[in-house]
């Protein structure tokens, strides 16, 4: 049994966010707090969640209070997976 092997490039769909930069003291390394309603299963309760990610920002160019978008990438650092979008 011989198959051919092709190239099967999927595209890679990669996790975007937004949110507010809450500090930028690492070099080119800033944390960036991400909130999102929730809404509870049982009770319909709506509540905010916030979560912070460590965001490449390689010309240092943000600082604290601005709003960024921010893409998944390759591992970078031990916690750093996601990078600043070009605006």
């Amino acid at each position: 049994m011989t198959e051919e092997l092709k190239d099967n490039k999927q595209a890679v769909t990669r996790k975007k966010f937004s949110g507010v930069v809450v500090s930028n003291k690492m070099d080119k390394t800033i944390v960036v707090k991400v909130e999102r309603v929730v809404v509870h299963p049982k009770y319909q309760k709506r509540y905010t969640v916030s979560r912070n990610y460590k965001v490449h920002d390689e010309e240092n160019k943000h600082v604290e209070g601005d709003k960024v978008k921010f893409i998944e990438c390759r591992p970078l650092s031990k916690d750093k997976r996601w990078r600043v979008l070009a605006e």
